[in-house]
């Protein structure tokens, strides 16, 4: 477990497990990276990577770093030339992706409403603007 997880868990009450949820969970690439862990089963550093797309090798690492620190990914390295490392989910991160196909579902929800928010100014701008030309 990292660090700052071990002293969120033994400071935190149970009141915070969501928070605590979010601590493990968060950060830029996480959810990805354990919804394609979890699609493809395993996945070596450069496969991660291109699925992902944008992070760079040092994002990446560190996050694959802190979800292995965290108990959910294994790390398994091949002694061989050229090395060969692989990532999976431990039973631990298999049980997380219940709550990262959530996480997906409401964001999308989220990003829709926020969408057609965004949208409606607009729309209204526009419409007001051509009845004050008329």
């Amino acid at each position: 477990m990292r660090e700052k997880t071990e002293r969120i868990v033994r400071s935190w009450g149970d009141a915070c497990d969501a928070e605590i949820s979010v601590a493990v969970l968060g950060g830029a690439w996480k959810p990805s990276i354990l919804s394609l862990l979890d699609e493809h089963e395993v996945l070596r550093f450069g496969e991660l990577g291109r699925l992902l797309g944008e992070p760079t090798a040092r994002v990446l690492t560190r996050q694959l770093r802190e979800l292995e620190d965290d108990g959910l990914v294994v790390r398994m390295v091949y002694r061989q030339v050229p090395p060969k490392v692989e990532y999976r989910l431990s039973d631990l991160g298999r049980g997380s992706i219940p709550l990262v196909e959530a996480l997906t579902s409401w964001g999308g929800r989220y990003a829709a409403h926020q969408r057609r928010e965004l949208a409606r100014p607009t729309a209204e701008v526009e419409h007001l603007s051509a009845a004050v030309a008329r």
